[in-house]
C-alpha cells in the first residue's frame, strides 16, 4: 500500500470526446496525488482575527498591559484588515453581477408543468401493469413510476426464497445481513453494504445457485436505550429511573415497533431480495434462547468468569464499555471540552504540579497529574529505581492532606524520571497503568466515585462533589494549604463514550469477563489456513494485529434494554446482602435451570436467589447472529444443516473487531464451525469534502432522500425530530443541500462504481444525478430498440453468425467480452470494474455506435434481410445487457425485460430468476472486432477534430492510410465511419499508400490513429491567423510533454506498483492519451507549417 498521501481525488470518466458538463458520463475514473496543503484564501484570512504567535497565559497569571502605542498600532492594523476584507467582499459580490449584465440575454425556454406524482394501479403484490411508452410518466425515466409494484410483487411470488439449484453441483449462496440498530433510520453505509450484498445474491441467484440472504435487527443495547432516553427526557422531562424498569423496558419495545418497520420498508425500497419470511431480531424468542445458551456453556467451560476490576466507564450512560466503543481524542495542550452534565466547559490538558507531606518529616515531594481530583483516591507514590533525588524516601510514607492515609512510596522501572517531577502518584482504582503497579506493590485500592460520577464517602470532605466540579475545588484546597505547585500545558488523549460524548472513568466494579486468548488463537489459524478468507489485505492486517493483543472482554453492562444476564447471586440467610469478589453465583439457561443448579450445589441451605439485574453486550449476542438466525443451538434444524455456515459476511472494516472477530470467535468454539468461508469488508462513506458523515454536521444522507427526492425545507424539518441540541441544528442547515429524485437503481448503481476495495469513499451527489442519466439512457435506448423491432417481431433461438455484417459481430463480441468481464469482476469482488464494463457496454458500444449505426441499416428502402439481422441483434443485445445490469439496477431491467418478447418455450416469470449471461465462444469476433475498431477511432479522430476547430457543417475530412492492409480496413468500413462521424462532415475520402505529395490536402489538422493510419481534417479556412495557430498547438505540445514527464516521474515512484489495478490501468491510460495527444499536435504542427513555407 502506499501512503496516506494518495489521495482519491476525482470519480469522473474521461472519453475522446469533449462534451458539456451536463453530458458527462460517469465511469469512474480514479486520479491519485501527493497531497499538497491547500492555498489559504486571503480574502477570509484578513478578516480573521489573527491567532496569538505565543501560547496563551496561564489561567491564573495575570494578562500583560500593552502600552497605548501597541493599542493604536493594533487597531490600525485591524481597520486595516477589515477594510480589504470588506473590499473583497465587494468585488466578490459584483463579479457575478458584472458577468451577468456583459452576457447576451437568453430566451426563456418554457417551463414544463411538473407531472403530478405517480399512482401505480396495480394491487399490492399483484404483478406491474405495464403502461405504454407514450404515458406521461414512462415517456421518460421516472424513478418512482418504474420502481414502483415490482417488489410487493417479487416478495408476494416468493422469488427472495432459496430456490432449488439449477444443477446438481450449483450448491448454496448465503448471507446474513448485518442487522441495523433498531434505533432509527437507515444511512449510506447501510445503502453501500446492502447494495453489495443483493448485487451478488442476484447474481447467484441468476447463476442457478440456491440463495438465502437473511434480514434482521439488532436490539443495539447502548444505543437504543440512549436515544430512547432522550427521546423520554425531551417530551416528558422524565428519565428512566422515575418510569420503573418494566416501563421503561414497554417504551423501548413501543420504540422497536415504529423504527423496526421503518428499516425494513426502506430496505424494502432500495430493492434488497432478502427472505422476509426468515426475518430475526436479536431479542427474538429463539435467538434470546440462543444467547442464554451461549452464555450458560462458556460459563461452564470456564470462559466466562466474575471479577472486580477496572473498567471503561460512562458516568452519564452509568455503564461499562469496551474499549471498541471508547472514541480518543488527542490534545496538543490546554482545551475546554464540553462534558454532559456540566453547565461549563471542562479544562484539560493541563499537568498540575503539587506536594505530599513527608511522614515524619517536614520534606515534601511534588507530583504531577491530569487528573487533579483523582489524588482523592491515591494509594502510593513511585519512583524510578536509582533516581537520586528519591532514593532516600523509598520505603518511607507520604501522608494524605485530606484523608490523612499513609501512603508508600515505591520504587518501580514503569517511572520515566525526565517526565514531569519524575514521582508519580498511583491511583489504583482509577488508572488503568496505576492498577498493575498497585497489583504489584499491594497498594489500596480506593474507589472515590459513585456511578454518576459523584464522590463518594472515600473522597472525604469532597462527597457529593461531581468529579470535574472537584477538579477545581481540590487545586483550590491543596493552594490553601501551600501545597499547589503550578500549572502547564501538556498533551494528552481523552477518552470519550461513543454514545454520549461524556468522559470516561476507569472504575473498579465487578463484572462478567469472557477469556479470549484460547478462542482468538483459533480465530487466527482458520484464516492462516484459508478456511476464511479476508479481503482488502489491509483488513486481514488489522484483524490479526487486534487478535495478537486481544484482551479479556467485559460483557456486562448496566443497561435495562437488551438480555439480562442469566446469573443469579447465591444470598444466604442471615448475611449481608451485598455483593463481594466470594460471593457466590449459579449460571442457568432459565430460572429453573438455576435454581435446580442452586438446589444441588446448596442443599440444606437457606439462600434467596437474585438474579443480576446487569445485561450483556449487544455484540455478545450479535456475535451470535449467522449462526442463531438459522437455528442455533438446534443443530438439526433444516435451516442449520442445509445453510450452516453461510458464504460470505460483508461489512463496513470498522467493525472487523466489534463483530466479524467475535463472530469467528465463538462460532468455532459453540458449533466447531467457521460462521461464514468469506469476509468482504468495504470502505466508509464520507461527504464530498472528505468529511465523516454527521448529523450535527447536516451532512448525513438518508438513502431514501436519495431515491425519492426531498427539499432543503423538509431537511431541515428533520433535524427538529431528532435529538440535537438547537445550536447543533443551526450549524447543521448550513450544509444541508436539496437532494433531487435519483431513484434506488441510481443510487446502488453509484455506490458499487466507488466500491473499489481502496481507501474510504467521498460520496458526491453529482456523480448520483450522473447515473441517473445513465438510468435514463437505458430507458430511452430500449425504447428505441422495441419501437424497432415490430409487432410480428419473433426472437430467434440462435443467431446464424455466419451471415452477421462486421458491425453486428463486433457488437457481439463488445457484449461476450464485457459478460465475461463482468462475471469475472463480481466473483473477485471488484464491484467498480463491473460497473465500468457494463456502463461501458450499455453505454458506449451499444447506444453510441451499434444503435447509431443501425439507424441507417434500418432506414426506409435498406435490405429487408439486413434489416431483419440488425433486429435480431438488437433484441440479443438488449435482453444481455438488462440481465447482465439487473444485480446492480434491478428495478428498471425488471421493468423493461417484461416488455420485451419471448424466445418461444422461455416462461420465466421473471428477469430475477433469467439465466446469468456467460461467455459465449459462438460470439467471439476478435478479428471483425479490430478491424471495426480501427474504423470507430477514425470516426472518433474526425469528431475530435471537428470539435476542436468548430466545424459544424461542410467539414472535409481524409482517411489516409500507408498500407495495403489499412487501406482495405478502412475502405470497407467508410459507410460506418461517415455515420459515425457526425453530421457536420460533409464529404470522407480515403487516401491510399499511393498517393503523392502533391494529391494530399493541405491545411488539414492531423489525428493519428494508428502507425498505418491518421485522419486530416480541412481546418485552413477556419483559421484567420496561421501563425497564431502555429503558437497555440505549440503553447499546447509544450504543455502535453510536460505533462508526459510528470506521469511518467509519478509512475516511476517507489510504491506506485502497489496500488490497485484499476487506479494502474487509469494512470495508465492517461500516459497512453498523453503521448497520443502529442504525437497529434506534431504532426498538426508539420502540416501546417507546409502552409508557412
Amino acid at each position: 500500500m502506499l501512503s496516506s498521501s494518495w489521495r482519491l481525488v476525482s470519480l469522473r470518466r474521461e472519453s475522446l470526446r469533449k462534451v458539456s458538463l451536463a453530458s458527462i458520463r460517469p465511469t469512474p475514473r480514479f486520479r491519485y496525488y501527493y497531497s499538497v496543503p491547500r492555498p489559504p484564501n486571503m480574502a477570509e484570512d484578513a478578516a480573521i482575527k489573527p491567532a496569538p504567535a505565543t501560547a496563551p497565559p496561564a489561567a491564573d497569571a495575570p494578562a500583560p498591559q500593552k502600552s497605548e502605542k501597541e493599542l493604536a498600532k493594533e487597531k490600525a492594523k485591524a481597520d486595516k484588515a477589515a477594510k480589504f476584507a470588506a473590499k473583497q467582499a465587494k468585488l466578490k459580490q459584483q463579479q457575478p453581477q458584472q458577468k451577468a449584465a456583459d452576457a447576451p440575454a437568453k430566451p426563456k425556454k418554457p417551463e414544463t408543468p411538473a407531472l403530478p406524482a405517480y399512482q401505480d394501479e396495480t394491487p399490492a403484490g399483484e404483478k406491474k401493469k405495464l403502461q405504454p411508452f407514450d404515458h406521461p410518466h414512462f415517456s421518460a425515466y421516472n424513478p418512482s413510476a418504474v420502481e414502483s409494484a415490482w417488489y410487493s410483487w417479487w416478495e408476494k411470488s416468493g422469488f427472495f426464497q432459496p430456490q432449488e439449484p439449477r444443477t446438481p453441483d450449483a450448491g448454496n449462496f448465503v448471507i446474513a445481513l448485518p442487522p441495523p440498530n433498531v434505533t432509527g433510520a437507515l444511512h449510506c453505509g447501510h445503502a453501500l453494504a446492502n447494495s453489495i450484498q443483493d448485487t451478488l445474491i442476484r447474481w447467484n441467484r441468476m447463476k442457478g445457485v440456491s440463495t438465502l440472504w437473511v434480514p434482521g435487527c439488532d436490539h443495539a443495547g447502548i444505543a437504543t436505550q440512549s436515544v430512547v432516553e432522550k427521546m423520554l427526557w425531551k417530551k416528558e422531562k422524565k428519565t428512566r429511573l422515575e418510569l420503573g424498569r418494566e416501563e421503561f423496558t414497554k417504551r423501548v419495545w413501543e420504540w422497536k415497533g415504529e423504527y423496526h418497520e421503518r428499516i425494513n420498508n426502506a430496505q424494502r425500497k432500495m430493492g434488497g431480495s432478502m427472505d422476509w419470511s426468515r426475518e430475526a431480531f436479536t431479542m427474538d424468542q429463539n435467538l434470546s434462547a440462543a444467547v442464554m445458551e451461549a452464555f450458560a456453556t462458556l460459563h461452564d467451560e470456564g470462559l466466562i468468569y466474575r471479577s472486580s476490576r477496572l473498567v471503561n466507564w460512562s458516568t452519564h450512560l452509568r455503564t461499562a464499555l469496551s474499549s471498541l466503543e471508547v472514541i480518543n481524542k488527542e490534545i496538543s495542550g490546554r482545551t475546554m471540552i464540553d462534558v454532559p452534565g456540566y453547565d461549563k466547559k471542562i479544562e484539560f490538558g493541563v499537568l498540575t504540579h503539587f506536594k505530599y507531606p513527608i511522614e515524619g518529616s517536614d520534606e515534601l515531594i511534588t507530583v504531577a497529574t491530569t487528573r487533579p481530583e483523582t489524588m482523592l483516591g491515591d494509594s502510593g507514590i513511585a519512583v524510578s529505581p536509582g533516581d537520586e533525588r528519591y532514593a532516600h524516601l523509598v520505603g518511607k510514607h507520604a501522608i494524605h492532606p485530606f484523608t490523612q492515609r499513609r501512603m508508600p512510596i515505591v520504587e518501580d522501572t514503569y517511572v520515566d524520571k525526565e517526565f514531569g517531577t519524575g514521582a508519580v502518584k498511583l491511583t489504583p482504582a482509577h488508572d488503568f497503568n496505576d492498577y498493575k503497579l498497585g497489583k504489584a506493590h499491594n497498594l489500596e485500592f480506593i474507589n472515590i466515585l459513585n456511578e454518576d460520577g459523584t464522590l463518594n464517602e472515600n473522597a472525604g470532605p469532597f462527597a457529593g462533589q461531581k468529579r470535574f466540579d472537584a477538579r477545581y475545588t481540590v487545586v483550590a484546597e491543596l493552594t490553601k494549604l501551600g501545597l499547589f505547585v503550578k500549572k502547564e500545558p501538556n498533551p494528552m488523549i481523552i477518552p470519550l463514550c461513543e454514545r454520549s460524548g461524556d468522559v470516561i472513568e476507569p472504575y473498579m466494579t465487578p463484572q462478567w469477563w469472557v477469556s479470549m486468548k484460547e478462542m482468538a488463537d483459533a480465530a487466527m489459524k482458520v484464516v492462516e489456513d484459508g478456511t476464511i478468507k479476508i479481503t482488502p489485505e489491509s483488513a486481514r492486517k488489522s484483524y490479526f494485529q487486534w487478535l495478537k493483543n486481544i484482551t479479556d472482554w467485559c460483557i456486562s453492562r448496566q443497561l435495562w434494554w437488551g438480555h439480562r444476564i442469566p446469573a443469579y447471586r447465591v444470598v444466604f440467610e442471615g448475611e449481608e446482602n451485598k455483593e463481594t469478589d466470594q460471593s457466590p453465583w449459579v449460571v442457568g439457561r432459565t430460572p429453573e435451570e438455576a435454581a435446580a443448579k442452586a438446589a444441588e450445589k446448596y442443599a440444606g441451605k437457606k439462600y434467596t436467589l437474585e438474579q443480576d439485574p446487569d445485561c450483556l453486550d449487544t455484540w455478545f449476542s450479535s456475535g451470535l447472529w449467522p449462526m442463531a438466525i438459522l437455528g442455533w443451538p438446534n443443530t438439526e434444524s433444516p435451516d442449520f444443516t442445509r445453510f450452516f455456515p453461510t458464504q460470505l459476511l460483508e461489512s463496513g472494516w470498522d467493525i472487523l473487531f466489534f463483530w466479524i472477530a467475535r463472530m469467528i470467535m465463538m462460532s468455532l468454539k459453540l458449533t466447531g464451525k467457521v460462521p461464514f468461508t468469506e469476509v468482504y469488508c468495504h470502505s466508509l462513506i464520507r461527504d464530498a469534502e472528505g468529511r465523516k458523515m454527521s448529523k450535527s454536521l447536516g451532512n448525513v444522507i438518508d438513502p431514501l432522500d436519495v431515491i425519492s427526492g426531498i427539499s432543503l425545507e423538509e431537511l431541515h424539518a428533520k433535524l427538529y425530530s431528532g435529538n440535537l441540541k438547537e445550536s447543533e441544528i443551526e450549524r447543521a442547515k448550513k450544509n444541508q443541500k436539496e437532494i433531487p429524485e435519483c431513484g434506488a437503481d441510481a443510487l446502488r448503481f453509484t455506490l458499487l462504481s466507488y466500491t473499489t476495495g481502496g481507501g474510504d469513499i467521498n460520496f458526491d451527489l453529482k456523480v448520483m444525478a450522473a447515473y441517473r442519466r445513465f438510468c435514463n439512457k437505458v430507458w430511452q435506448a430500449s425504447k428505441y430498440v422495441l419501437g424497432n423491432l415490430g409487432e410480428s417481431f419473433k426472437p430467434v433461438a440462435n443467431i446464424a453468425t455466419a451471415a452477421l455484417s462486421v458491425p453486428e459481430r463486433w457488437i457481439l463480441h463488445r457484449m461476450n467480452t464485457a459478460v465475461k468481464g463482468i462475471n469475472e469482476a463480481l466473483a473477485a469482488r471488484q464491484f467498480s470494474t463491473a460497473t465500468k464494463l457494463a456502463y461501458s457496454l450499455f453505454y458506449d458500444d451499444f447506444c453510441d455506435v451499434f444503435v447509431e449505426n443501425s439507424k441507417g441499416m434500418l432506414s426506409p428502402g435498406s435490405n429487408p434481410e439486413q434489416a431483419e439481422s440488425v433486429r435480431q441483434v438488437l433484441y440479443l443485445v438488449l435482453d444481455v445487457s438488462l440481465r447482465v445490469l439487473h444485480p446492480m439496477l434491478p428495478f428498471i431491467t425488471e421493468e423493461l425485460w417484461q416488455r420485451l418478447p419471448r424466445r418461444q418455450g422461455d416462461e420465466t416469470p421473471s428477469i430475477l430468476l433469467a439465466h446469468y449471461p456467460e461467455l459465449e465462444e459462438a460470439f467471439d469476433f476478435p478479428a471483425e472486432a479490430t478491424d471495426y475498431e480501427l474504423g470507430l477511432r477514425c470516426a472518433g479522430g474526425i469528431r475530435s477534430l471537428a470539435a476542436d476547430y468548430n466545424i459544424r457543417a461542410d467539414g472535409k475530412a481524409y482517411i489516409k492510410a500507408s498500407t495495403a492492409e489499412s487501406l482495405e480496413k478502412v475502405t470497407t468500413q467508410l459507410e460506418a465511419i461517415k455515420t459515425l462521424s457526425g453530421k457536420g462532415i460533409a464529404e470522407t475520402t480515403i487516401l491510399g499508400p499511393d498517393t503523392d505529395e502533391a494529391a494530399t490536402p493541405k491545411g488539414c489538422a492531423v489525428y493519428v490513429v494508428s502507425a498505418e493510419v491518421a485522419i486530416l481534417l480541412q481546418v485552413s479556412e477556419q483559421i484567420s491567423d496561421m501563425n497564431a495557430e502555429i503558437k497555440k498547438i505549440t503553447t499546447k505540445l509544450q504543455k502535453t510533454t510536460a505533462a508526459i514527464a510528470k506521469q511518467e516521474e509519478l509512475m516511476g515512484r517507489e510504491g506506485f506498483e502497489k496500488v490497485s489495478d484499476v487506479v494502474v490501468t487509469a494512470e495508465k491510460k492517461k500516459l497512453a492519451d498523453a503521448q497520443a495527444a502529442k504525437e497529434n499536435y506534431e504532426r498538426t504542427l508539420a502540416e501546417f507549417s507546409k502552409l508557412q513555407l
